[in-house]
């Protein structure tokens, strides 16, 4: 069976032979992306229900983006952490992990077994995969259900060439693409195919290695001591940093078959393997041996699904359902070879899930007004499979733990049924709608260590009602009240694990989240200038956060808990959690050839105290607290110019000020500085062109002062000054 190493080398020749493929039978008069970046964002942000913004295929070829979430760093409301090189977790309006919806061609990617805080899951779509990206900010479970408290990132992926598109009978392209920051080498080929008249295929090939990922020049001091934190380690230059570099490889392959005029059928599968990522925090963790490290060996992702789309049938304008399958795959080791001891986790989660949805045609009520319904339902299914070892490496031995991070056996069900109504009175524009959920956890006890059995089910209610008034052509005012909620997972419920700010174990009695939440925003769109403005507000009953638990709390036969430096329950906590902010964007073509946009956004998070007061009235104690990680105030300014011979130049800025409001979790957290987390101001550079006959090269230089810097709650330090060279051959 070939290793890794060895897949990874056949991928990469595949990727070149298909380069010199596609670069010899690329056309001069095909378009390309370059030209149609911002009319594509525009045309896709033009009329959203809510707070929302689109990220396209052409910008995120001109940004060079490494990863899916950092796709993301340029958009309002959104703020990228990393616990690892190898992973990125998105903020959204101050929420993250198991508080925001993932969807990938409109299936979840949530699943029972996402934890608390960030988590790496949006790092494993590729984002050579991704036709576009956008981001609905704010409450949104009356649609997408459970989870979707502070937004919905939505993933649209390339999607095969209309039969009227076609003029060979492939059309193949191939990707390649350099970081100096950490020696980074992708590469991607795919083709389209016609089978038939009516039926097409997209087939692709990706793999990518990295190496150490070195920082800026520089420290990164906390605001209290003026000390660099505890992670991550570097070497003796001061800017290497261990615990990071990892392997890629993705594949993908996608049908589609048209029926009639009417009709679609899509059929379509995603392979995503990670392999060798280390856990940087942990790898080593603080005052650990230099040599210990928590690494992921494996971090798979398999989906494959059916889709039905129609049009104009007895079910409405159009409808679509799908069915799809789901596989979450990790392997980790944590190494301790001075201790000799080696302890390996896997953790699988298999989800099938089904969807439904579909809209009225528009229905006329009375003189210029008109009505329609979006309705539809959805459920899926997990299985969990969790076990472990422990192994003594002096005498090669290997003995299975009790149970594993979570109780094998474990399933979830979460699904439920809405319906959104429009109703169009001349220039204002009403939706209401509501949901009713279903959440069902079932697990079984596990004696040995004290594990008791859950079987819970949850029936929570979702609410969403908003306006949008247009008082001339440009300008649009919009309001939105919202009720959202996120039921408790099995992680939440059963799961044991080294978390961040210390050892995390589980509490079978939690409640569901609800947040109440609302927004005013106005949004004003001449076709040369766009101007959007929000300030939001939302309060969270019965939220579930950390509260710190003494050492004698630990649950039996479970060491990671006695070892730890710091221990953590999850709870329920009394009283509502506000989440308050703005959010500022802008868009402005100052000429046919220069485009600038920017955007700003501030968070504020605050909640009662998940610790119960002191027995002594004379200790101290505050009865709210910050929330955990919350962003601090940041933004971007991008500028592009478009030049002769199909070239543009182009700039941008990322800043953030500093973080010093920290939850009670924060201060044991090693990934945040003594103190708080400084802020940053960073510049990058971007060029590129566009060549007839053979495709587009792109070139960028990412943090220009070569600064250090850390995003808040990150492991890692940001990329020192970085060429980036790519280039895109073939249709």
């Amino acid at each position: 069976m070939r290793g890794p190493s060895e897949i990874y080398t056949m991928f990469v020749a595949i990727a070149l032979a298909g380069s010199f493929l596609a670069s010899t039978r690329a056309k001069a008069d095909e378009p390309s992306a370059l030209s149609v970046a911002e009319e594509v964002t525009v045309k896709a942000s033009a009329n959203p229900p809510q707070a929302a913004s689109r990220v396209s295929r052409a910008e995120m070829d001109e940004r060079q983006v490494r990863s899916t979430p950092e796709a993301l760093r340029y958009e309002p409301g959104v703020f990228i952490q990393q616990s690892a090189h190898g992973q990125a977790s998105a903020y959204v309006r101050g929420r993250t992990g198991q508080q925001t919806v993932l969807l990938f061609d409109g299936i979840r990617l949530n699943n029972a077994s996402w934890r608390q805080g960030p988590n790496q899951y949006l790092f494993t779509v590729d984002p050579r995969t991704i036709q576009a990206i956008e981001v609905l900010r704010g409450g949104a479970s009356t649609r997408f259900g459970s989870d979707a408290l502070g937004g919905v990132v939505a993933l649209t992926p390339l999607e095969v060439l209309d039969r009227s598109e076609f003029d060979r009978a492939l059309h193949p392209r191939a990707f390649v693409r350099f970081g100096s920051a950490d020696d980074e080498f992708a590469s991607r080929v795919q083709t389209d195919a016609r089978l038939g008249e009516s039926t097409g295929m997209l087939v692709g090939f990706s793999a990518r290695r990295t190496g150490l990922l070195r920082a800026g020049r520089g420290t990164v001091d906390g605001l209290a001591s003026g000390t660099p934190a505890l992670i991550p380690a570097l070497l003796e230059d001061g800017r290497t940093q261990l615990g990071t570099g990892f392997g890629e490889l993705t594949a993908d392959a996608r049908v589609a078959h048209r029926i009639g005029d009417d009709q679609r059928l899509v059929a379509a599968a995603y392979v995503h393997r990670l392999f060798d990522v280390p856990r940087t925090d942990q790898c080593p963790a603080p005052y650990a041996a230099r040599d210990e490290c928590l690494r992921i060996d494996e971090q798979f992702r398999t989906l494959a699904y059916v889709t039905h789309e129609l049009r104009a049938s007895v079910l409405g304008e159009r409808a679509r359902t799908t069915i799809s399958y789901q596989r979450q795959h990790e392997r980790r080791t944590l190494d301790r070879p001075g201790s000799f001891i080696a302890n390996t986790a896997r953790d699988t989660v298999d989800t099938l899930g089904l969807l439904f949805e579909a809209t009225t045609y528009a229905a006329t009520v009375g003189r210029g007004s008109r009505a329609r319904v979006t309705y539809g339902a959805d459920a899926y299914v997990d299985t969990l499979a969790s076990r472990a070892w422990i192994g003594f490496t002096d005498i090669g031995v290997v003995r299975e733990q009790t149970r594993g991070q979570y109780i094998d056996g474990s399933r979830y069900l979460q699904g439920g049924a809405y319906a959104l109504g429009e109703l169009v009175l001349g220039t204002l524009t009403a939706t209401a709608g509501a949901r009713i959920g279903i959440a069902s956890a079932q697990t079984p006890a596990d004696a040995a260590s004290s594990t008791r059995a859950v079987d819970t089910t949850w029936v929570p209610i979702a609410a969403h009602v908003s306006a949008r008034w247009s008082p001339t052509e440009a300008l649009m005012l919009i309001g939105t009240v919202d009720r959202s909620f996120r039921a408790p997972n099995l992680d939440d419920l059963t799961a044991r694990q080294q978390s961040g700010p210390g050892f995390l174990f589980e509490n079978a009695e939690l409640r569901a989240e609800v947040a109440y939440g609302g927004e005013v925003g106005a949004r004003y769109d001449d076709g040369h200038t766009l101007v959007e403005a929000w300030a939001f507000a939302s309060r969270t009953y019965d939220g579930i956060t950390r509260a710190l638990r003494d050492i004698a709390d630990c649950p039996p036969n479970t060491p990671g808990c006695l070892a730890s430096w710091s221990r953590y329950q999850l709870v329920n906590t009394p009283g509502a959690a506000r989440l308050d902010g703005a959010e500022v964007s802008f868009r402005l073509r100052l000429t046919e050839s220069l485009l600038v946009r920017g955007n700003a956004s501030v968070a504020y998070g605050e909640g009662p105290n998940p610790q119960p007061p002191p027995s002594m009235p004379s200790e101290s104690y505050v009865t709210t607290v910050p929330l955990s990680r919350v962003p601090p105030f940041n933004g971007t300014l991008e500028a592009r110019a478009a030049l002769p011979f199909h070239a543009y130049v182009g700039a941008g800025v990322r800043w953030a000020l500093a973080q010093d409001r920290l939850a009670p979790t924060d201060y044991s957290d090693a990934r945040i500085p003594n103190g708080g987390t400084p802020g940053f101001f960073l510049l990058d550079l971007r060029s590129g062109v566009r060549v007839p006959n053979v495709g587009a090269l792109f070139a960028a230089i990412e943090n220009v002062g070569d600064l250090a810097y850390r995003h808040h709650g990150s492991a890692i330090l940001g990329p020192g000054r970085s060429l980036i060279l790519g280039a895109d051959f073939g249709w």
